[in-house]
């Protein structure tokens, strides 16, 4: 909804613009680096606004940041004293981005004081992940393609003309829109079958999401199976070594996958439906309440990417999305919106600890944000 926030650490300084070292010392104290990083990391919670981590930190800390305060007789904005409690908030550089839509915009004001503006125009994940990923503002629901529907070029594709691996990681279909934008050239984000036979075209080596079409939410095996992500011909043919990919589905082989030896390229469905925990059957008010899915963790899956990826001495790109934020924020749903959030936060500690352990922040870059806000999160006590 708003204009999203951008955390982002590294220890490179490019010719465009200086990033700051871990140590945060000036810009101008930090050399030129002779080119860019070698490896890039994209961490997007979809739909995550600040008051979305701000609960998720409260339940999980205890400590919130980045909160304000409005006198409701004055207006008068104050921000709330607090601290960091997420590695990203303490990350040195804060930027912002625009990613409405092709034509659209984003007026704080109107949008605070007339909730229909926000509704008439509202930024959905394919626009925004389009823009991320390309650079090129769309209309909503287009994947990959200009507003004149004309092919632009993703973020893994260019990775890999520069002889480098991509990957993309999701909490959501393999086939929606967040990694879809990072691999596929479609009109329509709800061209699923489409989208996902380009997946399997492409030339990443890492595509890895839900949607398991043997498996409903709450990891039960169906009595028939359900190709709402991908063509029974193009599952079967996968799920039976018919492709170069190595095809994962089961808790223990993504596990396998954080450590030792990788295929070269893997294509990884949880036993799982539309999410990893968000749509599980259930409805306790409290985060945790109802039983988890036996299906690995979002942290899990991004080690695993991360496992196969920098098998590649020439670098990489990885996009990792906690896309179920966004889905427990449309049903209004505050307990799966913590558990979404904390599970993002985890795989983002995950990525840093990575970084830290097998590469460095002087060759890796790694951002953290949101493609859009599932916006107006407000406290039980709010108007």
């Amino acid at each position: 909804m708003t204009n999203r926030h951008v955390w982002i650490r590294a220890g490179l300084a490019g010719s465009a613009a200086a990033l700051l070292t871990a140590t945060a010392v000036p810009a101008a104290a930090i050399p030129a680096a002779p080119h860019g990083p070698e490896n890039v990391i994209v961490l997007i919670g979809d739909g995550m606004g600040y008051n979305e981590i701000a609960q998720a930190s409260l339940y999980d800390t205890g400590v919130a940041y980045k909160q304000v305060a409005t006198d409701p007789v004055t207006g008068e904005v104050t921000e709330i004293a607090g601290a960091p409690s997420q590695v990203y908030e303490s990350f040195p550089v804060q930027v912002d981005m625009q990613t409405f839509a092709d034509g659209g915009s984003y007026d704080p004001q109107q949008a605070w004081t007339d909730f229909g503006y926000v509704a008439q125009g509202a930024t959905d994940s394919a626009a925004a992940g389009t823009a991320m990923a390309t650079g090129v503002k769309t209309y909503n629901g287009a994947i990959g393609v200009d507003a004149q529907g004309a092919t632009v070029q993703n973020l893994s594709e260019r990775a890999i003309e520069l002889g480098k691996s991509a990957g993309v990681v999701s909490s959501v279909p393999f086939s929606h829109a967040t990694p879809a934008a990072y691999v596929a050239h479609e009109a329509s984000r709800n061209s699923y079958h489409a989208i996902a036979d380009q997946e399997l075209a492409s030339e990443l080596s890492v595509i890895i999401g839900a949607g398991h079409p043997y498996y409903d939410d709450s990891n039960q095996q169906r009595a028939t199976p359900s190709y709402s992500y991908i063509a029974e011909e193009s599952y079967q043919g996968l799920a039976a070594g018919e492709t170069d990919w190595a095809f994962i589905e089961e808790t223990s082989a993504f596990e396998d996958l954080t450590t030792g030896q990788t295929p070269d390229r893997v294509f990884g469905i949880p036993q799982v439906g539309s999410t990893l925990q968000q749509g599980r059957a259930g409805s306790a008010e409290e985060p945790y309440g109802d039983p988890l899915n036996d299906v690995p963790s979002l942290a899990t899956l991004t080690a695993g990417a991360l496992n196969v990826l920098d098998e590649d001495d020439d670098g990489f790109h990885l996009m990792v999305e906690g896309g179920a934020i966004d889905w427990a924020g449309h049903a209004n749903d505050s307990a799966r919106n913590i558990e979404e959030t904390i599970a993002f936060n985890e795989a983002v500690e995950t990525t840093v600890e990575w970084v830290e352990e097998n590469s460095s922040w002087k060759e890796t870059l790694v951002i953290v944000t949101a493609d859009h806000e599932t916006g107006y999160l407000e406290g039980p006590d709010a108007d």
